[in-house]
């Protein structure tokens, strides 16, 4: 009698919906330090020491990436998942006990932090991922991802309303960390049930960690995946100082406007990643991306937040899973957190880089009596641009970008060519042996044919 496979997991089952709510939860209590701003303010830092402390603390995330993706790989998603939670809300709660902008315990806490963040997104996505075929990755990463969106609706929510008034006290700052602390608490409780029972395979002998990354990297994915960082970078660290320059009290309307934006785009495009190919996709968000740089120059008022606000959200909406399924299926399955980490990391290597740069063009624009943030504005969509058209250039015929699901055909095995002797003897007939189809099946198709 013939076995009966068991039947696949269900791809938006109990697993997969405990995992978005451990995410929207855990965006939450990111979202609500949109408000970081005012506390590195509040401790005497301007805007470039703003800037340092975010991309110093990307380092961190950066450097473990690859330990991360070696670690997802080897023991499992589920011990890389729950320990960076447990890390996350140390590190928030923490933050109450800072005392200067300039100390080192700020960077050590921000690295921590940002370290634990990119250990949480990446095992959730590759556990997530790992539960589907390769065609269906763009679709199911997006649609995860729509759980950020609720944290970003509601997060700056949150903040505004513990940071109301007219200036913003310590008391209320550390407010801001401990109720992002508390949702981290109940994320990893959501996380622990979504992963229980997963068996943890053993740890075979650790691969080549660069080998692999040479062998399989997914080329000029990567430079797209770091100015993406760069760019979701800037509203999350500057939007708050841009809005006090040009007086506008409250900034919760522009996350609103984006989480909601970039949930309807993802909901309406999650099924058309497979059909027109990451690389459609990629070039659409990067010029969503460059508009919204140059649509912050149109905000006076409050509401006016929401115009950079929707493009921006659309940009989001289809760069993020576009950009990280290209990248995770260059890497064969058993890889597969390495190659989502790698791409992770290159979105942090964009903030890195980003969020300093930003901060000195800052800077070095007032120095020299210029309008800073216009400048910025027009600077970060020039790069935007310029990564385009590269991405459009060196894409042409990749085999990682133009599509997650779209299989090359494979090219007809060609048999190879048989040589039919013109004339075989009647002694050669009787001394030949009897000549079996399985030992010879390319023979014997040739000589059917």
């Amino acid at each position: 009698m013939p076995l009966v496979e068991q039947n696949p997991p269900r791809v938006y089952g109990q697993v997969f919906w405990l995992a978005y709510v451990a995410n929207a939860l855990t965006m939450i209590a990111l979202s609500i330090l949109v408000r970081y701003a005012d506390f590195v303010t509040y401790l005497g830092g301007a805007e470039g020491q703003l800037g340092l402390i975010v991309g110093i603390g990307m380092v961190g995330s950066l450097l473990m990436r690859f330990a991360q993706g070696v670690g997802i790989d080897r023991l499992g998603a589920r011990t890389i998942w729950l320990w960076s939670l447990v890390f996350l809300v140390l590190s928030l709660w923490a933050h109450c006990l800072i005392q200067s902008a300039n100390s080192p315990t700020i960077f050590l806490l921000r690295i921590l932090m940002q370290t634990s963040v990119a250990g949480i997104f990446g095992a959730s996505i590759t556990y997530i991922s790992r539960r589907v075929p390769p065609a269906r990755m763009a679709e199911i990463i997006g649609t995860l991802g729509t759980s950020g969106f609720i944290g970003v609706l509601v997060g700056p929510q949150v903040a505004d309303w513990i940071c109301q008034g007219d200036s913003v006290d310590r008391m209320q700052l550390n407010s801001l960390f401990l109720t992002a602390g508390s949702l981290a608490c109940v994320a990893l409780c959501s996380a622990w049930a979504a992963t229980r029972g997963q068996s943890v395979k053993s740890a075979r002998r650790s691969p080549n960690l660069f080998a692999l990354t040479r062998r399989y990297h997914p080329g000029v994915i990567m430079l797209v995946a770091t100015a993406v960082g760069a760019g979701v970078s800037i509203p999350n660290t500057f939007l708050r100082t841009y809005a006090a320059e040009i007086h506008i009290p409250h900034i919760g309307i522009f996350f609103a406007t984006y989480a909601i934006t970039a949930f309807s785009v993802r909901m309406l495009t999650r099924r058309q990643f497979a059909a027109r190919g990451n690389r459609f996709w990629v070039m659409w968000g990067l010029a969503a991306m460059t508009t919204s740089m140059l649509l912050y120059l149109t905000v006076h008022s409050t509401w006016q937040l929401m115009i950079p606000g929707s493009v921006a959200g659309i940009a989001h909406a289809l760069l993020f899973p576009s950009v990280v399924a290209s990248g995770s299926t260059a890497f064969p399955e058993r890889y597969r957190g390495l190659g989502t980490t790698l791409t992770l990391g290159m979105f942090d290597v964009g903030a890195l880089v980003g969020a300093p740069a930003v901060g000195g063009v800052l800077h070095f624009a007032r120095h020299f009596g210029l309008p800073a943030y216009p400048i910025m504005f027009c600077c970060v969509a020039l790069f935007m641009a310029s990564i385009a058209t590269i991405f459009w250039l060196r894409t042409g015929t990749s085999t990682h970008t133009n599509s997650s699901s779209r299989v090359t055909p494979r090219r007809r095995r060609r048999t190879p060519a048989v040589s039919r002797p013109a004339v075989i003897s009647a002694a050669e007939t009787r001394r030949a042996a009897p000549l079996n189809r399985s030992e010879a099946p390319d023979y014997c198709e040739a000589i059917d044919r």
